[in-house]
């Protein structure tokens, strides 16, 4: 029974990839016969549950729609069985599998998230109190939230923490609600509420019996399937340069209670995988993009809260729905038309279409911010990243048309290409694909020069400023925002008292890197009239703005890969 079981799964598994005449009747009857099945081990169970989410996602029929939302559904009873194994416990929380209903998660997550957590399933959510290791800690932060602490904790070698937490909370089941409020209401800034609660150490629990935001039942309602009846779109079939200047895709801006919806369920989809992203915790509701680009594929792309943007570069974050299934995440991150892109699919999902929904991912980044040349950082294509190396990620991008930037690189890709194109069993090595994936990989289009981008670092920008400020501020971060700031608002002609705090904030941080660009008094009136509105829109509703607004100041573009090309050789 045990056997036949185990091959009935791997047919289910086969079934999958196959798409045509005959095959949707051949997986529901495969599906149907599951049922019935009473898993004997985690592995099968585990593989079994992937399989019917994938299904889930690219499914040949409404029948196997049916099929497997009714499987899912009874995983939690199946999932019961094993969690009173360590070793099984151990296997459902690797971060590859991790999130099925019936499991439990244990993760320290930051402050935002934590407090987010507790809001949204607070019935699920349990703290885990490291007191033994975090007690020093605990004496100096908690008495700011515990009145007359201070008579136990700073002369007391055995302060029962926990027993004055549960009574400040008043009872068991609001100890981390307490604590993540008190943390907020402390005169501090946003930064330090994450840094206070970060030294207490306090891991979250997160039961997912019967959860909405498990792997198994994450959904969200579509009006329309779509059903593969062929097979799917492989990276062959996919052209970027084809996808980039095709007809505009539809795009709808979401309203603030949908937006808040989307990005919720983002945060749920990467926190029970164990991710947590700037932009899903930091996600503005207010400026969320939904794009149905055909195939059952749904993209949401987000902003960021205006406190929460960073200093220089534009940033979007986002997820893709697939027959109202997550499937994957993606951040994007840049400045000009020049945008480095973080996409990442989740492991039951990476043989569903990846590439062709990339390519319409790099569409919709170049359509709401007109940026023309895309960058992949080294880790995506396996720079500390052995999980990379072992899928051979460079290829994947290297194959829809990714250049390596440095010239060694790419010498070295085309030598691996010659070598496969003489013997097609050939396959890179990792210790090449290592070499590979020791530089970023772009790719460019349009009316600009290729290669521009090829060495600059937003890190040396902010590194220049630290040099400077060492140099001739006594490394005072607050002498050199001041005399920054005072210099470029005399070069501007800018009264910044008729600012708002945040337009204040974003003159403040170009104040540091114009600081260091020559003969910038000397700049024409129109170019230092348009660096005001770039500065301004940097704050503004939505950084959509600001990315154009960039793109068409070609002297400040030219100042700052200038300054941000330390690393070229011949800078």
């Amino acid at each position: 029974m045990v056997h036949s079981l185990a091959v009935v799964v791997r047919q289910l598994e086969t079934l999958k990839r196959s798409y045509g005449l005959g095959c949707a009747e051949k997986c529901e009857h495969v599906l149907a016969r599951l049922g019935r099945a009473k898993f004997v081990d985690v592995d099968s169970l585990i593989q079994f549950h992937d399989t019917l989410l994938f299904l889930r996602a690219f499914p040949q029929s409404a029948k196997v729609v049916q099929l497997t939302d009714e499987l899912l559904t009874s995983i939690e009873l199946q999932v019961g069985k094993f969690t009173d194994s360590p070793a099984n416990v151990e296997a459902f929380d690797d971060e590859s599998v991790s999130g099925i209903a019936g499991t439990k998660l244990t993760n320290a997550w930051t402050f935002e998230l934590a407090r987010w957590l507790v809001q949204r399933h607070s019935p699920q959510i349990r703290p885990r109190w490291n007191t033994a290791e975090r007690y020093r800690h605990m004496a100096t932060i908690l008495p700011d939230c515990m009145p007359l602490l201070e008579d136990d904790s700073f002369v007391e070698a055995d302060t029962p923490y926990l027993t004055w937490i549960r009574a400040a909370a008043g009872a068991e089941k609001r100890e981390l609600a307490w604590l993540l409020r008190g943390i907020e209401q402390l005169p501090v800034s946003r930064l330090d509420h994450t840094s206070l609660y970060d030294a207490l150490g306090v891991d979250v629990g997160w039961d997912l019996s019967g959860s909405s935001a498990s792997r198994t039942l994450a959904r969200r309602s579509v009006s329309r399937f779509f059903y593969h009846d062929s097979p799917l779109l492989q990276r062959k079939q996919v052209s970027l340069m084809d996808e980039l200047v095709s007809a505009p895709l539809k795009v709808r801006t979401l309203n603030r209670s949908e937006g808040g919806k989307t990005i919720d369920m983002a945060r749920d989809a990467l926190a029970v995988r164990y991710r947590e992203l700037h932009g899903s915790t930091h996600g503005d509701p207010d400026c969320v993009f939904e794009a149905e680009v055909g195939r059952g594929v749904q993209l949401f792309i987000w902003g960021l809260d205006v406190d929460r943007r960073l200093p220089l570069r534009a940033y979007y974050a986002g997820f893709t729905l697939k027959n109202g299934v997550p499937i994957n995440y993606f951040e994007a991150i840049g400045l000009f038309e020049w945008i480095e892109v973080g996409f990442n699919t989740f492991y039951a999902f990476r043989e569903g279409e990846t590439a062709w929904i990339y390519s319409k991912l790099l569409h919709l980044l170049h359509q709401l911010g007109g940026v023309t040349c895309f960058s992949v950082y080294p880790y995506q294509i396996g720079q500390d990243n052995e999980e990379a190396i072992q899928s051979g990620a460079f290829w994947f991008y290297r194959k829809l048309g990714f250049r390596p930037g440095p010239p060694e690189l790419l010498a070295l890709a085309e030598r691996e290409e010659h070598k496969i194109a003489r013997d097609p069993v050939h396959r890179t090595s990792p210790r090449t694909l290592r070499k590979l994936a020791d530089g970023h990989m772009f790719y460019e289009f349009g009316d600009n020069a290729p290669g521009r981008w090829d060495w600059f670092s937003a890190r040396a920008l902010g590194l220049a400023v630290q040099r400077k400020m060492a140099s001739n501020f006594d490394g005072d971060a607050a002498k050199i925002r001041r005399s920054t700031t005072k210099l470029l608002s005399r070069t501007l002609s800018v009264n910044l008292d008729s600012w708002n705090a945040r337009e204040q904030w974003a003159f403040s941080n170009f104040a540091l890197v114009l600081s260091l660009v020559p003969g910038l008094a000397r700049w024409t009136t129109k170019d230092k009239r348009s660096l005001v509105t770039v500065i301004r829109a940097k704050a503004g509703r939505d950084e959509t703005r600001y990315f154009r607004l960039m793109q068409k100041h070609s002297t400040l573009r030219e100042a700052f890969l200038s300054l941000g090309s330390a690393l070229h050789p011949d800078s």
